[in-house]
């Protein structure tokens, strides 16, 4: 087994062009959450997505110097598999119930999408983490107004259902 030792460092340059695009892609996402009013909005999407690069990053290369230790056995994606069940706890407090209906859903998923995004950034995995941000882009600005379009016209009806019970022994 050939040993490649360059694939467990990286430059500091890669290191800030993967921070700092992370920073960028996704505080466009977070201004679009920021401007419609919703709970988690532009710095709470730059903050969720700068610490999946930064936990990415060292999940990959923060170990280098263990790399070739006899005993020990490298996992890039055991941080990152960490990070995605956790970011529901971040993404749950996001979530309202309220009666019957329930707002922050799509909050909560675009914080998902952003750990995601964040980590894929993190692994240097541009082109893919670009165009998911744009086409979350698009869901979240196109798809809205198309979802406004089609359901403004949507008839509500409301109904109430009253009983009464007997009561026993009579």
């Amino acid at each position: 087994m050939t040993m490649h030792p360059e694939v467990w460092h990286i430059s500091y340059f890669q290191l800030s062009i993967r921070i700092v695009l992370s920073l960028v892609i996704r505080g466009r996402i977070g201004l679009e959450r920021e401007w419609g009013d919703h709970p988690a909005g532009f710095r709470t999407h730059i903050l969720v997505s700068l610490g999946s690069s930064l936990i990415m990053l060292l999940s990959i290369y923060g170990f280098c110097e263990f790399a070739y230790e006899a005993n020990v056995r490298m996992d890039p994606a055991r941080l990152g598999a960490q990070v995605i069940s956790g970011i529901g706890f971040l993404g749950a407090g996001t979530i309202l119930r309220t009666g019957m209906s329930v707002s922050g859903l799509t909050t909560a998923a675009s914080l998902w999408v952003m750990a995601a995004l964040g980590l894929a950034v993190g692994a240097g995995f541009y082109y893919c983490a670009l165009l998911t941000a744009l086409l979350v882009l698009v869901s979240l600005f196109l798809l809205n107004k198309l979802e406004k379009g089609m359901t403004k016209n949507r008839n509500h009806i409301e109904l109430m259902l009253v009983s009464w019970r007997k009561p026993r022994g009579n």
